[in-house]
């Protein structure tokens, strides 16, 4: 096969030498298999396959579980950092939770690529990582609907809650109010005002495909803004 282009999203041992790897690839989609020889000492590969660095791969194998053949780096990997770090973590669990195994989603490893050049930027996280979730729910068909559960237009004047089984808005308390909602509708979630409604409304569509088990990398965001507002506190 022609090498495709990819990015590691997760990396575990496997056996005495190897590792089961979960990739991002262009025309693939989210793709699993095994990286063998990548854990043995003095590997060339193995300085290769590390997270936020693209890469051109090529793999063997009819089942679900692939078996790398080459690997060559394509630039150098993205240099996180705190809290860009840890959006760069959750880009990728969210990634292997939520993509169904060799669904082709092109656009969404384009907005991936977007999001590790915006990363190490703190002013551009937000917007990218809401392109990155909001990519990913169109590929799944889940994306919100931005009118009532109903199917009437929203009421600038009223406050709406997610509704999972319509993927769209039902009245409810606290909620959001219908003119934020029908900002959101166009897609500058980087406006002013609307950086928490987007993350609330993209959490509230996630929820489904990601089920109970807790996301790690949250819960590492919020020990980090835990540990900033101790840190400022008088």
């Amino acid at each position: 096969m022609t090498p495709e282009p990819a990015f590691l999203l997760h990396k575990r041992p496997y056996r005495e030498t190897s590792a089961l790897v979960e990739l991002l690839t262009l025309h693939h989609g989210r793709v699993r298999a095994v990286a063998q020889g990548v854990q043995r000492p003095g590997s060339r590969s193995r300085g290769r396959l590390q997270p936020f660095a693209p890469l051109h791969l090529t793999w063997v194998g009819e089942g679900e579980l692939k078996r790398l053949r080459l690997m060559e780096s394509r630039g150098a990997a993205a240099l996180l950092a705190g809290e860009g770090l840890l959006c760069g973590l959750y880009a990728n669990e969210l990634l292997t939770r939520a993509l169904p195994v060799e669904l082709p989603v092109a656009e969404v490893f384009a907005f991936y690529a977007a999001l590790l050049e915006a990363l190490p930027r703190p002013d551009a996280r937000a917007g990218a990582l809401r392109r990155l979730e909001f990519a990913l729910l169109e590929a799944l068909d889940a994306a919100p609907r931005f009118v009532e559960a109903g199917g009437g237009e929203l009421d600038p004047q009223a406050r709406y809650v997610f509704d999972v089984d319509s993927r769209a808005f039902r009245h409810g308390q606290p909620g959001l109010d219908g003119r934020t909602l029908r900002l959101l509708a166009g897609g500058d979630w980087e406006a002013p005002g609307l950086a928490g409604p987007a993350k609330a409304v993209a959490r509230a569509a996630l929820a489904p495909l990601l089920g109970t088990r807790p996301l790690r990398s949250r819960e590492l965001m919020r020990q980090l803004a835990e540990r900033r507002r101790a840190g400022s506190a008088p």
